[in-house]
């Protein structure tokens, strides 16, 4: 049997795209084409591989063991080509990076341009996603690395630890708070909040640290995402604990300000996230190894941001 890993490549597209039409457009190929080469892999393994009598279509048992062995047959087949190239010290491989919008929208862009300053032929791809789907698609291998907050290990996820964000209470500069410089967990109770939904890790581990020090909140307004909920708390909509990093260029706008907690040490810990077992490639171990070595972002310290705020009168 001769195998062709670009035939490998397009018959694991069309199954994790659940369709045939997106698989061809994807590889520049016609659809047809890409019914051969699917006709063709089950002729030299003599199964059938795609039950294309369901719609959607679904993968047989033998279809099943066959995509899995590909992707496994794909990522070695692309190690190798990275290891080889990597010997005369060039990284020109791929690392693909799913992350949560408040990491990738705060960080990721100054962290990747200084790796592709030190690796300019790397091929780094990020894309940005709820939580839950960070975690799936590391897990199905879709991605290399995650980028998630309460990182949480499984029987098939490893967790690496990255840095911790200390959590600060955060007000329109028209808010009956925005004169302060640091506020208790207290003086928040019984005011509107404007909180993250209840099905994110974060909300629940907030919400457990508050019921904890006696503190009852009230959320007003959720949201399932970092930016969107600052936007809400600039027109006034209420008060929210948020991570210090993802607010800091606001505080330095003027269009929010930024309290300390007075009686509390919140943080929120960030981590990434790997598939067990998968054996990754030499760029994808070295972007890696940059993120743990970069565990500090550049932004200023929140006491230099409330000294500015306190004194210009925000």
């Amino acid at each position: 049997m001769h195998v062709n890993t670009k035939n490998l490549e397009v018959f694991c597209d069309v199954v994790q795209r659940r369709s045939f039409s997106r698989a061809a457009q994807a590889h520049g190929l016609t659809q047809s084409a890409v019914s051969q080469i699917v006709h063709q892999l089950e002729r030299e393994l003599g199964a059938r591989l795609i039950d294309r009598s369901k719609r959607p279509f679904v993968l047989t048992p033998e279809g099943r063991i066959c995509y899995d062995g590909c992707r496994d047959v794909l990522g070695r087949w692309r190690t190798l080509e990275e290891s080889i190239r990597a010997v005369h010290g060039e990284l020109s491989g791929r690392v693909h990076v799913a992350s949560i919008y408040s990491v990738g929208l705060s960080h990721m862009n100054e962290l990747l341009q200084r790796f592709l300053v030190d690796h300019p032929r790397a091929n780094v791809r990020l894309e940005y996603q709820h939580p839950e789907r960070v975690y799936r698609r590391v897990e199905d291998e879709r991605v290399d690395v995650g980028l998630v907050s309460y990182p949480a290990p499984s029987r098939s996820i490893e967790v690496i630890p990255w840095r911790q964000e200390t959590m600060v209470a955060v007000v329109s500069p028209r808010h009956e708070l925005a004169g302060l410089k640091e506020v208790s967990l207290e003086q928040l109770g019984g005011l509107p909040m404007v909180g993250f939904d209840e099905d994110l890790r974060i909300r629940q581990e907030l919400d457990k640290q508050l019921r904890a020090r006696g503190v009852r909140i009230e959320v007003t307004m959720a949201f399932d995402n970092i930016e969107t909920l600052k936007r809400a708390v600039e027109i006034d909509a209420g008060v929210s604990l948020l991570p210090w990093p993802t607010v800091a260029r606001e505080v330095a706008a003027g269009t929010l300000v930024a309290l300390r907690l007075a009686d509390a040490e919140l943080v929120r810990p960030l981590g990434m996230i790997r598939r067990k077992g998968k054996q990754l490639g030499p760029t994808a171990e070295r972007f890696i190894e940059f993120l743990r070595a970069h565990d500090r972002i550049d932004c200023p310290s929140l006491d230099q941001a409330t000294d500015v705020s306190m004194g210009s009168g925000i």
